[in-house]
């Protein structure tokens, strides 16, 4: 069984009308196609990278795996249980992790922010020391505020949330934006090196970035317009043409 499997999965989204449409073409439904019909297969314990630019539905795809937007045909399964009918279930194998940094509390500390989340899950808050230090955050680290947290502090931060539940699969969307080459690498080091290979989670990320796929994942499915346009081990084919093309 695999951790992840789509099958013909379509998302579609009405569009508001304007009024001369509504006058013009009362009747007429306006919709944008996010995703046609993807396919995917993503084994146990893998690192596994959604590649696309900006609008080719990469965010769409994990909202539907983490349960936050329902598809509108085609399944999606998350260790063989589908995201639409037993939704409370697949909650309890996934740690999602964004790069919204709304989400977090500025005026508490990392700490704190940790603590807030893991009584809203029923975690013992002893837990919280050994997952800060898990993804390279020191007790200095933790006692500071959020709102003083560097850009890679605060990834590493919402990944620490991901992992509040312990979740058998992490997705991730864009964990690396904003950050420079240095900090970037570390960060793709902690996802490889610590979660995927110590920790055996399964990791979905979806990125823009062809260094960061080629860099850390085993393999990878190439997002264009809401269609996948190729899909399979990162040495199978070559990114920079399918990319170029289209």
């Amino acid at each position: 069984m695999y951790s992840i499997e789509t099958h013909n999965l379509c998302k579609i989204f009405p569009q508001l009308k304007t009024y001369s449409d509504i006058v013009l073409h009362p009747f007429t439904k306006r919709e944008t196609v996010v995703l046609r019909n993807i396919n995917l297969k993503v084994k146990q314990g893998e690192l596994f990278g959604l590649l696309g630019t900006n609008g080719a539905g990469k965010t769409t795809l994990l909202k539907i795996l983490c349960t936050l937007v329902l598809p509108s045909s085609g399944c999606a399964l998350v260790q063989g249980l589908d995201v639409a009918t037993e939704s409370k279930k697949v909650k309890r194998l996934i740690g999602y992790v964004i790069s919204d940094e709304r989400s977090f509390y500025w005026r508490l500390t990392g700490k704190q922010n940790l603590l807030f989340f893991a009584q809203l899950n029923n975690i013992p808050r002893e837990k919280i020391d050994g997952l800060l230090e898990s993804v390279g955050l020191s007790k200095l680290d933790a006692d500071k505020l959020f709102k003083d947290y560097s850009t890679g502090m605060r990834k590493k931060m919402a990944i620490a949330r991901g992992l509040l539940t312990d979740p058998d699969i992490l997705i991730m969307d864009e964990p690396a934006n904003g950050l420079d080459p240095l900090a970037a690498m570390r960060l793709q080091t902690l996802i490889r090196e610590q979660l995927v290979e110590k920790q055996h989670k399964t990791v979905i990320m979806a990125t823009h970035d062809l260094q960061q796929v080629e860099a850390i994942c085993d393999r990878i499915a190439i997002l264009h317009q809401g269609e996948v346009k190729a899909s399979g081990k990162v040495g199978d084919f070559n990114l920079m043409e399918i990319l170029s093309n289209g």
